[in-house]
């Protein structure tokens, strides 16, 4: 507490400096440093008809500011460049004369006669294309492939965290809003251990995973199981995993801070020329180890004695108890496979994207989505739903913008629920 405040102190006060400064610099200071200084406008003509790139000379440009008053004109020269200054930065229009193009060349858009431009304290560059379009316009059926892939992907990287969250709650009865941050803590801890420790993204994969493992034995004899112990309800018990969330989230945000970070590895990759898809390789990769990891677990919990005490817990607790299988253990075992699951997405999807204190939060809910969807406390559900949201997200972006891909996989979940509540997976249970 005390360096907190010492911390705020110097903060304000080189607030008060620096504001201080700025005064005495004067008008020249505040406008960002230009001192006055000329600013120009290039207006570049390029001709690529042939697939080469020519300079068009001969074309005149006009600049206007913002309020429309014209600023000044100019011609290209041999360059293709014609430059035009202007007094300050700020948002000005440059419009071609087409009439001024040479016999025989035309704008690749003719419509696109006009280009606005902001001068931000240095020289501007606006292009206009000339010649033929000889981009390749990608149409739906082309996009379609690699959506799905994309889907599938991101879906397995859900299904991951998903499989986890459902575990917990179908051996507990707990729906763990702290389960995004899990994600977060396993993708911040690979990053440290690649960033900090020089480990390659490989092995400070595994060895977050290790580590988040035994945070889910840590966090469930901590205070989970004290809590049950004391009679918890469910509802009480969720309240406090809100809680939780928000203060690893608001941790994460002061140890690691608002940047985002990719790892020193797997960042930089060019696309592979399949039939039908270009993923890079790191595509393939974390969908090989999504599947392989999630066959495992499914298999372990369907084969072995601890897969089928773990079941058993899921289903009735008391009768589990009865029949000699201690529920406790089972429980803190599903915990620690629970947040390895957790951690393992997160390391993944920090490949796959990049490492920041939100991301975890910001995929909550599509877990949860894929969850409730596919049927809650069924694992084979949860992995279904994930899938089916993973891939209505990406390929929604056909239709949508991609700002808004989320929106239709919620909208799809309503809509399923509406038409059968326990999910796709799951059993109707009676009421009374």
């Amino acid at each position: 507490m005390r360096k907190l405040l010492i911390a705020l102190v110097w903060s304000l006060v080189g607030g008060l400096l620096g504001i201080g400064a700025l005064a005495a610099a004067g008008p020249a200071a505040a406008d960002g440093g230009s001192g006055g200084e000329e600013l120009t406008i290039n207006a570049k003509l390029i001709d690529t008809t042939g697939g080469k790139s020519a300079p068009v000379p001969g074309v005149d440009i006009v600049v206007t500011d913002a309020g429309g008053k014209q600023v000044g004109t100019a011609t290209s020269g041999d360059d293709g460049v014609a430059s035009v200054p202007v007094p300050q930065g700020g948002e000005y229009t440059v419009t071609i004369d087409a009439e001024t193009l040479p016999e025989g060349t035309f704008l690749t858009d003719p419509d696109r006669i006009k280009a606005t431009v902001n001068v931000l304290g240095f020289d501007a560059t606006v292009q206009f294309p000339i010649g033929p379009d000889t981009r390749d316009i990608e149409t739906w059926v082309d996009r379609l492939p690699d959506l799905l892939l994309s889907g599938i992907k991101f879906g397995l990287l859900i299904a991951l965290a998903a499989l986890g969250l459902s575990m917990v709650y179908g051996t507990t009865g707990l729906t763990n809003f702290a389960h995004g941050e899990l994600v977060t803590l396993g993708a911040i801890i690979t990053y440290t251990l690649n960033d900090s420790a020089g480990l390659p993204v490989l092995w400070a994969g595994l060895l977050a995973v290790v580590i988040m493992a035994g945070v889910g034995v840590v966090q469930d004899l901590g205070f989970w199981r004290p809590l049950r112990n004391r009679g918890t309800g469910n509802i009480a018990l969720m309240i406090v995993s809100i809680g939780v969330g928000l203060f690893l989230r608001n941790v994460f945000q002061y140890l690691f801070g608002d940047d985002t970070r990719a790892y020193d590895q797997y960042t930089d990759q060019g696309p592979l020329d399949l039939p039908l898809v270009e993923p890079t390789p790191k595509d393939l990769f974390i969908i090989s180890i999504a599947i392989t990891v999630l066959v495992v677990v499914s298999l372990l919990l369907a084969r072995t004695r601890l897969g089928k005490a773990t079941r058993a817990v899921a289903d009735n607790p008391a009768l589990a108890a009865s029949s000699g299988i201690n529920v406790a253990q089972v429980i803190t075992v599903v915990w620690v496979a629970g947040t390895a699951l957790a951690g393992l997405s997160g390391v993944l999807l920090g490949v796959d994207q990049q490492v920041e204190y939100q991301m975890g939060f910001k995929i909550l809910l599509l877990v949860f989505a894929g969850v409730t969807l596919g049927g809650l406390g069924t694992i084979w559900g949860a992995m279904v739903g994930s899938l089916i949201v993973g891939m209505m997200i990406e390929v929604s972006t056909l239709v949508v913008p991609a700002e808004l891909k989320y929106v239709g996989a919620l909208v799809l979940l309503i809509l399923i629920l509406l038409v059968r509540p326990q999910g796709i997976l799951g059993r109707r249970e009676r009421v009374g």
